[in-house]
């Protein structure tokens, strides 16, 4: 394959997933109606892990086994990532709209930046700064539209969802913290092991409401597990091999565009001028900390300056 082909394909691969994952908010609204938001979590990676379980046992170069300790950390972050993270999304979207989640997930980047300056005290350069501003004003504009709109129960799951961006920027930096090293289908099979045994549990507070989904609410649900939960990771992983992550993350910030554009082809929901100006601003703010984070990595893989007698 030349140069050329494999740059398309990757970045082709990446978009597919931007595609699949922001399609997920729509999709899992439309479930909403027939299933529960806990017993969607729990079939969706149930199905996911199923899935992921075959795959590695079909694989030729089986990957290294992680030690106990390893493998407790890798659970943590499946229950952190997985079902605290989609228990937030589902409820959020079920009180919100898939819109409002849509939008809202663009400053994810940012608060996972802002836990680090916590936690790392990592540097945060001025351009970083300003991308976080920006990205915070444009959450309050779609939270405020959404109050003024769909009244306290939109209003709550929106904090819903951005209280999901906390939990997914803890589940980053815990994941950060466990070093490299890991075999990629390893750490999310144990991962969506673990999230799925947790939504498995909190299912149970549905139990009451259980039944047998429809066809269509069935058809979704696979959707989300084999599209949404294991393609759109291959998908993204297979473009990440073949290009810089600066590239692939800037790409992501597609999510939000699509994520409208499906909510409002598939949910037929009616985008506001607030939605758009608060989505347009996160974007923005989200673009300003990634140009600036490229810039810094570039510097920081730079040689050190030469003395002024030297640069010739």
């Amino acid at each position: 394959m030349d140069e050329r082909k494999g740059r398309i394909l990757a970045l082709g691969a990446v978009v597919a997933a931007a595609l699949f994952w922001s399609s997920s908010y729509a999709v899992t609204k439309q479930v909403l109606s027939d299933v529960g938001p806990l017993s969607i979590g729990a079939i969706r990676f149930t199905l996911a892990a199923g899935l992921l379980a075959v795959m590695m046992r079909l694989r030729r170069r089986p990957g290294t086994r992680p030690d106990a300790r390893q493998r407790r950390l890798i659970y943590l972050s499946g229950l952190l990532g997985i079902t605290a993270y989609f228990v937030l999304e589902n409820i959020g979207v079920e009180l919100s709209t898939a819109s409002d989640a849509s939008l809202i997930v663009a400053t994810y980047p940012l608060m996972t930046m802002l836990l680090e300056l916590v936690l790392f005290r990592a540097r945060m350069p001025l351009l970083r700064v300003g991308g976080v501003l920006l990205a915070t004003a444009g959450a309050f504009l779609v939270v405020r539209n959404g109050a003024q709109v769909g009244g306290s129960s939109r209003w709550l799951g929106d904090v819903l969802l951005l209280l999901g961006g906390l939990v997914w920027g803890g589940y980053n930096v815990l994941v950060k913290s466990m070093g490299r090293g890991h075999d990629a289908l390893d750490l999310t099979y144990y991962q969506t092991v673990a999230g799925a045994a947790g939504f498995l549990l909190a299912s149970c507070l549905e139990a009451g409401d259980w039944h047998v989904p429809d066809g269509s609410a069935s058809l979704l649900l696979v959707y989300l597990a084999v599209a949404c939960s294991v393609g759109g990771f291959l998908l993204y992983n297979y473009g990440l091999r073949r290009m810089t992550s600066s590239v692939a993350v800037n790409i992501l910030n597609l999510v939000p565009v699509f994520g409208v554009l499906g909510a409002v082809v598939i949910n037929g929901e009616t985008v506001r001028l607030g939605q758009v100006l608060g989505g347009a601003i996160i974007v923005a703010g989200v673009a300003l900390g990634v140009v600036e984070r490229r810039t810094s990595v570039a510097e920081a893989a730079a040689p050190e300056p030469a003395s002024v007698g030297e640069r010739a």
